[in-house]
C-alpha cells in the first residue's frame, strides 16, 4: 500500500477515535422519595438545597423562601420575568433571576437561570441548569445523576430569554 494512503488511513482513524472519546462525568447519587421522585443535594450560596430532578422543566425553579435568603446574600439577581405553564396546566409569569453559583456533588455550574415559585413548592433542577454540564445521563440503576464537561460548565453571556416552561411543579 502506497505511503500516502497509510496516512490518510492513520489520520482517519485518529480523526475517528477522537469523536468517539467520553467526556469526563460527574456521577452525583440521587435519593429516590415517593413514586419515581429523584432528588439531588446541592450547595447554593451558603446553603445545602434538595433538588428534584426535572428533566421535563425548561427552568431550575427556586421557592421564594430560598430566593429571598439567596437575594440578601447577593447570590441571586434579578434578570426578567417568563411565562411558565405549571404541569396543572395554569399558566403563570414568574420572575427570574441568575444565581451565582450552584454546586452539584462537585460540578461547579455558574450564572444559571432560575424562575421563582410560592414558598411552598418544590426546588426543581431543570434544564436551564442541566444543559450548561450537558450530555448528562439520568441513571435509575444506580440511581445517580452523571454529568459531563462540568470543567466547561460555567457559562453565561448575559442575555436575558422569555421562554416558556413545560413544567415547574
Amino acid at each position: 500500500m502506497p505511503l500516502h494512503r497509510l496516512k490518510t488511513l492513520a489520520l482517519l482513524s485518529l480523526a475517528f477515535g477522537c469523536a468517539h472519546a467520553e467526556p469526563s462525568a460527574t456521577s452525583i447519587p440521587m435519593t429516590e422519595k415517593g413514586t419515581a421522585t429523584y432528588f439531588v443535594t446541592a450547595e447554593i450560596g451558603n446553603e445545602s438545597i434538595e433538588l428534584l430532578v426535572d428533566t421535563g422543566a425548561g427552568y431550575t425553579t427556586l421557592n421564594q423562601t430560598l430566593l429571598r435568603r439567596l437575594k440578601a446574600s447577593g447570590n441571586a439577581t434579578p434578570i426578567g420575568e417568563i411565562e411558565g405553564i405549571l404541569a396543572n396546566g395554569t399558566v403563570c409569569v414568574l420572575p427570574v433571576y441568575r444565581v451565582a453559583r450552584l454546586d452539584l456533588g462537585g460540578c461547579r455550574l455558574e450564572n444559571i437561570e432560575v424562575a421563582e415559585t410560592p414558598s411552598d413548592a418544590r426546588n426543581l433542577l431543570g434544564l436551564s441548569a442541566l444543559k450548561k454540564a450537558a450530555p448528562f445521563t439520568f441513571s435509575l440503576d444506580p440511581a445517580e445523576l452523571r454529568l459531563s464537561n462540568c470543567d466547561n460548565a460555567v457559562a453565561g453571556n448575559g442575555e436575558k430569554r422569555s421562554t416558556s416552561l413545560s413544567s415547574l411543579y
